[in-house]
């Protein structure tokens, strides 16, 4: 990712040198015979080459700022989940042992490959996640990770207070 931004500010930068060099260019040539066409016009294309660069560097930066923001959020939903899948962990009282296969689980590993990543036998894991199941309310790993897909379907609850004055009058003017 910082390739791309390094490669496009080098492209810029040679775009710069090309259009500092063709302006001197036609300004030396304007100095010589003002009359002539080409410097003119060399002098115009030069112009327009600078548009474009600003232009392309307007693009590039808010690129840039849209990809941090991105970024930002994402990490902050991530860390959010992560919260959310906690919290669902404690409500079930499972085991440290409960919420490490749970997690992997949920990550789509398959149960050879939990009893691998934990050193367990199969038996062991397959025993643990019957628990994660009982305690969950569920009764396989489609429906555990159901309950963590709906959590993200289902939007926030409003907050509690005043309602706004537009959602006050739009009920008193349905009344």
């Amino acid at each position: 990712m910082r390739l791309i931004p390094l490669g496009l500010t080098l492209a810029l930068a040679v775009q710069g040198v090309a259009l500092v060099f063709f302006l001197l260019d036609a300004a030396e040539e304007m100095a010589h015979d003002p009359s002539d066409l080409h410097p003119w016009t060399e002098g115009l294309v030069a112009v327009a080459l600078g548009v474009g660069m600003a232009l392309v560097a307007r693009a590039l930066v808010d690129s840039l700022r849209r990809a941090r923001a991105q970024s930002s959020a994402l990490a902050i939903a991530s860390g959010e989940f992560r919260r959310v899948i906690e919290q669902r962990f404690d409500d079930w009282h499972l085991t440290a042992a409960e919420r490490e296969v749970a997690l992997l689980s949920l990550q789509g590993h398959e149960i050879d490959r939990i009893a691998a990543l934990r050193g367990a036998a199969l038996g062991t894991v397959r025993a643990q996640l019957t628990k994660i199941y009982a305690k969950s309310g569920t009764a396989n790993r489609a429906q555990l990770g159901a309950v963590f897909v709906e959590t993200l379907l289902t939007p926030p609850a409003a907050p509690p207070g005043p309602r706004s004055e537009a959602a006050t009058t739009e009920v008193v003017s349905k009344s």
